[in-house]
């Protein structure tokens, strides 16, 4: 995670707690640097205005101001592990360490008591799925912001592709949707320009990913949509 992506990411783990705080050690261990590291970012976010503070004493660390946190959210405790559970069942998707900050936010936004039930309701829950798979069809987690952040920013993507042969190919792709919900993988769908045509690729066959600095010509989502037989192809719903 470079520099700027932590520094939000900071502003995030700390929103999704406030008004409770976090140490410097905690900070550093989520996100594997130094506590001097962490001690240098909050010193840079708060220069820059962002209100966090130190909490002095054994259980103190940094806290951001309650008034940017989220007000209380009236999510019933079945309510935030059905979100869970949701979250669970997509394997593990694109924005997955999003939308695990969300859910974050979700439960620390709920009033005391009800978060604690969902945390206790959380734990009377169990996926299944057999041990050869698990964690199979996982990108890494710096192939995965790579993707993403391409995506977003309509950058072309360099990535590492092993086929179902298990050779390795290197790819410049054009991103261009996102495919998945079937069995809980995912694909990324773009232009390959080795190919000069539209491709999927399996995320979990992505060895590794680089966003590029160049733009993606403007190509409409339909020109990635693909045709599955009998199945429904649908976009997320936001509203």
């Amino acid at each position: 995670m470079n520099r700027t992506d932590r520094l939000y990411a900071l502003v995030e783990e700390l929103r999704a707690i406030s008004p409770r705080c976090r140490s410097a050690r905690d900070l550093a261990a989520r996100f594997e640097v130094s506590v001097r590291t962490i001690e240098r970012d909050i010193a840079a976010l708060q220069e820059s205005g962002v209100p966090i503070y130190p909490q002095p004493g054994r259980r103190g660390g940094y806290a951001l101001d309650k008034d940017m946190s989220l007000p209380p959210l009236n999510f019933t405790p079945a309510e935030a592990v059905a979100i869970a559970v949701a979250l669970g069942r997509a394997g593990q998707p694109p924005f997955a360490r999003h939308a695990r900050s969300a859910l974050r936010k979700v439960v620390a936004a709920m009033p005391g008591r009800d978060g604690d039930e969902a945390r206790e309701l959380a734990t009377r829950v169990r996926f299944v799925e057999a041990a050869e798979d698990a964690g199979a069809a996982a990108a890494s987690a710096q192939a995965a912001r790579a993707i993403e952040d391409a995506l977003l920013h309509r950058r072309v993507l360099r990535i590492g592709y092993r086929d179902a042969k298990g050779e390795v190919t290197a790819r410049d792709i054009e991103p261009g949707v996102f495919l998945g919900g079937l069995g809980g993988l995912w694909y990324l769908v773009g232009w390959c320009r080795l190919r000069d045509d539209v491709r999927v690729f399996r995320l979990d066959r992505i060895t590794h990913a680089t966003a590029t600095e160049e733009r993606c010509p403007a190509r409409p989502p339909e020109t990635f949509v693909t045709d599955v037989p009998d199945v429904l192809v649908r976009n997320p719903v936001l509203d």
